[in-house]
C-alpha cells in the first residue's frame, strides 16, 4: 500500500462507533484522492493531554529523534508485529496512535503482466478506519512535522489476486479504544482487528502522477484496452514495493 484515498461524502458513510463530532469532522475535510507519500491526510489522533482530535498529519512517520524531516527508508506502514519494540515506532506506539480514515487504497496485481492498479475498497460502500501511530517532529529552527504511519499485517480477507497483506482494519468502536490506550500490545489490537468484505477492481495508472487529485482516478478500467505498448515502463516501481522499512 502506498497510495489511498480519503473522501468522505458524510458523516453517515462512516462506520459506527465514532463520535459524532469526530465523524463530521473526516466528512469535512477536504477530499483527497490520491494520497501518496509526503502526502497530507486527516487522521483521528490522540494528543499529548489525551485529548483525541482530527488533525492533519504528512503521511511517513518522522520519528521525533531525527536529525532531518526525512527518513532514508520508507516509514508510511509499519508492521504490526514489529513496530512496538522498533526504534523507530517504539515511542509512537507507547504514546501516540492514530486512526486513518479510508475511501480505499491503491494496490498493484503483480500476476498481470504488466503489473496493473486495483482500488480496493468496501463492498457496502462505508470508509474504511486503520490503525496507525504518528509522531510530532521538531527543529531547533522552529520547523514542526505530524507526520503518521499505517500499520500492516497478514490478512487473508484482502481480494484475490492482491496479496493477503494490508492495512489493520477495526470498526468504531476499537478505534476508539485503540485511541484511548486500551489495546496496548500488538496482540490486543490484532485479536480486535476487523476487515470488512472487501472488493478490489482496476483502475487508471494515472495516479502515479503526484499532481492528479480528483474522482476520476477511482473510475473503473479495462486493463486490456488501456494497457500501454512500452510495458517495460508503465509499471511505478515505488507503488510496487512492499518493504515497510521497520526497523
Amino acid at each position: 500500500m502506498r497510495r489511498f484515498a480519503q473522501a468522505i461524502a458524510d458523516a453517515a458513510s462512516l462506520p459506527g462507533g465514532l463520535p459524532v463530532s469526530l465523524a463530521n469532522a473526516l466528512a469535512d475535510a477536504p477530499d483527497r484522492y490520491n494520497i501518496g507519500k509526503n502526502g497530507v491526510a486527516t487522521v483521528i489522533a490522540r494528543d499529548g493531554d489525551g485529548s483525541i482530535v482530527p488533525a492533519d498529519m504528512r503521511w511517513g512517520l518522522v520519528p521525533r529523534w531525527s536529525k532531518e524531516p526525512t527518513t532514508p527508508y520508507t516509514t508510511v506502514t509499519a508492521r504490526l508485529d514489529r513496530a512496538a519494540r522498533s526504534r523507530i515506532f517504539a515511542q509512537a506506539w507507547q504514546q501516540r496512535p492514530c486512526v486513518i480514515a479510508m475511501t480505499g487504497y491503491y494496490k498493484w496485481d503483480r500476476q498481470r503482466k504488466p503489473p496493473w492498479p486495483l482500488f480496493v475498497q468496501r463492498t457496502d460502500g462505508l470508509a474504511l478506519l486503520a490503525a496507525g501511530l504518528w509522531e510530532h517532529w521538531e527543529h531547533p529552527d522552529g520547523d514542526q512535522i505530524d507526520s503518521f504511519t499505517v500499520l500492516t499485517a497478514p490478512n487473508t480477507a484482502i481480494p484475490a489476486p492482491l496479496t493477503p497483506d494490508g492495512p489493520v482494519f477495526i470498526d468504531g468502536n476499537v478505534a476508539m479504544a485503540w485511541l484511548a490506550g486500551a489495546l496496548q500490545a500488538p496482540a490486543d489490537l490484532r485479536a480486535q482487528a476487523r476487515t470488512p468484505a472487501l472488493e478490489a477492481y482496476p483502475v487508471s495508472r494515472a495516479f502515479r502522477d503526484p499532481d492528479r487529485d480528483d474522482y476520476t482516478l477511482l473510475e473503473p478500467v479495462d486493463p486490456d484496452a488501456d494497457a500501454p505498448a512500452d510495458a517495460a515502463s508503465a509499471w511505478d516501481d515505488d507503488a510496487l514495493e512492499e518493504d515497510d522499512g521497520t526497523q
